[in-house]
């Protein structure tokens, strides 16, 4: 028997019993595991005790809240995140995403859109090479180094901390140079997705900005094109 991505552990963390019995329903019959945390230290206890796949997670939590679960899951590994949001709460939103949470699902949310996106992130972060440039060595540019093999990434040596959305959207840049991007193009080719909120490629382009731009105030590598979108400009070998 295939389901549509390889099994997968997966935490739901959401202090509501109606939302996380339907999800944790759907996510079996889509025949994942699946364990459930009603408030934030139990999440971060379970997390600590059991390696999972993924992790579905609600901002609005008691103990701790989901953005502070979000900073120490990202803390201890790179584990894919997507966060459960209340409609209009675009504040929580970005703050989810500028810590690292690969998607969003602003409530109330179709079950079956949930499952997408889990399976969608889910052969994201399992792509590995596949999802870096389809296997092939990804291009060394303007000193970035990746490995899609170890998803591990450099910049003139040092050490890139990158999220799995993040290394991809690079690897898409190096990859692609000097070629105008629209963001819904690169919400298709990085993302795999046909829909969805765009302001969540650009708080991606900004985080990687920090990350590897010299000046992030003055991006040189990951320009905007004004009307468009983004332009991956690499700066030649001593250019300064």
């Amino acid at each position: 028997m295939s389901t549509r991505t390889p099994p997968a552990r997966i935490l739901v963390v959401d202090d509501d019993p109606t939302v996380a019995e339907v999800v944790t329903g759907y996510l079996h019959r889509a025949g994942h595991s699946v364990d459930h945390a009603a408030d934030g230290p139990t999440a971060l206890d379970r997390a600590a005790r059991h390696r999972h796949d993924l992790v579905v997670l609600d901002l609005m939590l008691p103990g701790i809240d989901g953005l502070e679960v979000c900073r120490r899951l990202r803390a201890d590994r790179p584990v894919p995140v997507i966060m459960l949001t209340a409609r209009g709460a675009e504040d929580d939103r970005i703050a989810g995403l500028e810590l690292g949470a690969d998607d969003y699902v602003t409530k109330p949310f179709s079950p079956r859109e949930l499952v997408l996106r889990v399976e969608s992130v889910l052969r994201r972060s399992r792509a590995g090479a596949a999802a870096a440039g389809g296997g092939q060595p990804v291009p060394r540019r303007a000193g970035i180094q990746l490995d899609p093999q170890t998803r591990r990434a450099t910049k003139d040596g040092r050490p890139l901390t990158l999220t799995l959305r993040e290394f991809d959207l690079l690897a898409h840049f190096l990859t692609h140079p000097e070629r105008a991007h629209s963001r819904e193009e690169l919400m298709r080719d990085v993302w795999g997705w046909d829909f969805g909120d765009l302001s969540t490629v650009t708080v991606h382009v900004r985080r990687l900005r920090a990350k590897i731009e010299d000046d992030p105030a003055a991006p040189r590598l990951i320009q905007t094109v004004w009307g468009v979108g983004y332009r991956f400009e690499p700066q030649e070998e001593g250019q300064p």
